[in-house]
């Protein structure tokens, strides 16, 4: 199916925010007392967030985990309230209570971002539900990575979902690692979205680096829960260039895997496509990165002069 221009500069655009956002991270993680808690990167696999986001529309919910920044700036976060709120200041989403692992953002329907590996599908699920039963014209999409699809919540929840046709579309990130352990390590399955069959679902694998296919695949997604034809099951087929948290020197993943993947990089493939269709050229292409970059920057800024949480406000916005 065809993408227009402008959908395509809206991906690319929020794959290299989130590229630089997270490189970001990185330098500053290298710094000790600047970044509290443990940071989590989508360094490689941009195309699958911004590629699914950019076929949502805004009233689409999405339920994410902790590897949350892409798809959050996907769906339209600021990147100063998302900066503010990994510094754990006032100025943050969440007051700073969040911190970088469980942020969440009701202005752009992302109401959950959860570390418990498969934590968010049954949730997912919940919200599908709602949906369901209020009428509402918009679907759920609940990202999640290879490991999570082991767990006993994501066959649970693809069960009640096919059985009660619920709008939902599940998204797993296939990166190659779940933690320190290689797909094949943690599963005899040769693929995830094989099991969307055992609950009578769709299954598909996709390349989850090339943000035009990963785009099509949910805006088929979406558009079958819409009509009333139930839930699907994405695999995108993408990899981790980052080891699993920024603490990870990564000594499991081999070298050369790490470059051969980076050589099949989302962002340069679709920046590329695009200046051979004539969409974009050389000279826009680095005035769009010198404008992210600057906007990274600025979001640093904006973090660091905002002020923590005082003691007493970590009694505001909890339910007794």
């Amino acid at each position: 199916m065809e993408i227009s221009g402008e959908k395509k500069m809206e991906m690319l655009r929020s794959m290299i925010l989130s590229r630089r956002f997270s490189e970001k991270l990185t330098e500053l993680c290298k710094i000790e007392g600047k970044i509290p808690g443990m940071v989590i990167l989508s360094t490689g696999q941009e195309a699958v967030g911004s590629g699914v986001c950019a076929a949502l529309a805004p009233r689409d919910v999405i339920i994410t985990n902790h590897r949350s920044h892409n798809h959050l700036l996907a769906k339209g976060a600021d990147p100063n309230l998302l900066m503010a709120e990994i510094y754990c200041k006032k100025t943050g989403y969440n007051k700073g209570k969040s911190g970088t692992l469980h942020i969440a953002v009701p202005e752009i329907n992302a109401p959950c971002t959860t570390t418990v590996v498969g934590g968010g599908i049954p949730i997912a699920v919940g919200r599908a539900f709602a949906q369901q039963y209020r009428g509402e014209d918009a679907v759920t999409v609940c990202f999640f990575g290879d490991g999570a699809a082991d767990e006993g919540s994501f066959h649970e929840s693809l069960n009640l979902a096919a059985l009660w046709q619920l709008p939902v579309v599940f998204v797993c990130e296939n990166n190659v690692y779940a933690g320190a352990q290689r797909f094949e390590e943690h599963t005899r399955s040769k693929s995830i979205a094989d099991r969307g069959a055992g609950y009578g679902m769709p299954g598909f694998v996709v390349d989850g680096n090339n943000a035009a296919s990963v785009f099509n695949a949910a805006r088929e997604a979406r558009q079958l829960a819409l009509s009333g034809g139930g839930p699907t099951l994405i695999e995108y087929r993408t990899y981790r260039c980052r080891g699993h948290g920024e603490q990870d020197p990564q000594h499991y993943q081999p070298k050369d895997e790490i470059a051969a993947w980076m050589e099949k990089c989302p962002i340069p493939r679709l920046s590329g496509d695009m200046i051979a269709e004539g969409i974009l050229t050389q000279d826009q292409l680095g005035r769009l990165e010198d404008e992210i970059r600057d906007s990274v920057e600025a979001a640093v800024g904006f973090a660091e002069s905002s002020p923590y949480p005082e003691p007493e406000d970590a009694l505001e916005d909890v339910f007794a």
